[in-house]
């Protein structure tokens, strides 16, 4: 019983490396100085495409890209990030009062999503061989994070861990050349938010599997500083800040106020809609709440499959409402 109980938390704990993967793959640029991004105004509107909630619209964007620069990680690191925005959709469940990604099996469509992974990852690599700079190797971490991510929602421990360890090395090099490329903290804060979320049991193991500490408080101030002074993060870190302060630390109106500011921009989005509804949940404020479950459910997704199970989510969500 010992031996599997310790494989269980093995897992969980490798599980934790995927937040680094949570870096959105839309954080590409062509840059000339060595301070933030400068973002290509085509990769800006894919990106906005794509948080606004048209996945398919953000996909053809992206492979626009890579037929016009197929050298460059940019287009295969978008045209990822649309489709896992899809695996989010099509995976989330409505369960404890929120619609959110536990588990899902592997796919054959999984295949692409992790062959465009490993080509962006590749592709920096080989620049870096070149003539290493913070660009590519935040752009090599985006690579690996993308895989990171995907493995850990399937729940493949040591898939996710030589990942996302080789994510954090990358997006670590990238800071210590450029300290103020705001957009990789984005994937090292959430690695250290989740890090600091192990139960004790679960630290004494992740000490001796070599996996690296992290600090929650640590991990907050880099997320708000992704938000404040990252070029294209900061949409991702909003997101991803509120829903862990509403899972992990139960600080539903803090959570409000960090993702207000997304739905305002992106009112299209079901997925944003949907975590701003549980939100509203559960401080109570059902009305508030119903209209954004009825928004995401409104909302026109060009995705079959996401569309339907959307509508599932918002029917899921409304009645556990209640009628009163």
């Amino acid at each position: 019983m010992a031996a599997g109980w310790f494989a269980v938390q093995r897992v969980r704990i490798i599980s934790y490396i995927w937040a680094i993967s949570l870096c959105s793959a839309a954080f590409f640029c062509a840059s000339v100085r060595a301070d933030k991004l400068r973002v290509l105004p085509e990769v800006n509107a894919a990106a906005d495409q794509i948080y606004s909630g048209d996945l398919e619209g953000g996909r053809k964007a992206a492979l626009r890209l890579q037929q016009g620069q197929p050298e460059n990680p940019i287009g295969y690191l978008l045209e990822a990030e649309a489709l896992w925005w899809k695996i989010w959709c099509t995976s989330a469940e409505f369960k404890y009062g929120m619609n959110f990604p536990r588990h899902r099996a592997k796919l054959a469509a999984d295949r692409h999503y992790l062959e465009l992974a490993a080509k962006a990852s590749s592709l920096a690599e080989e620049k870096i061989a070149q003539q290493d700079t913070a660009e590519m190797e935040f752009y090599a971490g985006m690579g690996d994070a993308l895989a990171a991510r995907l493995y850990g929602l399937r729940g493949e421990g040591r898939n996710t861990a030589r990942a996302g360890v080789r994510a954090r090395e990358h997006l670590l090099r990238a800071i210590a050349m450029n300290a103020e490329l705001a957009d990789a903290d984005l994937g090292l804060g959430l690695y250290n938010y989740y890090i600091d979320t192990l139960s004790a049991a679960a630290r004494v193991l992740r000490f001796f599997m070599g996996i690296p500490g992290g600090s929650k408080k640590e991990g907050i101030r880099q997320l708000q500083h992704a938000i404040e002074e990252g070029v294209l993060v900061p949409p991702e870190a909003r997101f991803y800040l509120a829903i862990n302060l509403h899972n992990y630390d139960h600080q539903y109106e803090r959570a409000l106020e960090v993702i207000g500011p997304l739905v305002k921009k992106y009112p299209s989005n079901a997925l944003f809609q949907l975590a701003q509804g549980d939100l509203f949940a559960k401080l109570g404020r059902k009305e508030q709440a119903r209209d954004c479950y009825r928004a995401a459910e409104a909302a026109a997704l060009n995705d079959p499959e996401c569309r339907r199970h959307v509508q599932e989510l918002s029917e899921a969500s409304l009645a556990a409402l209640g009628d009163d």
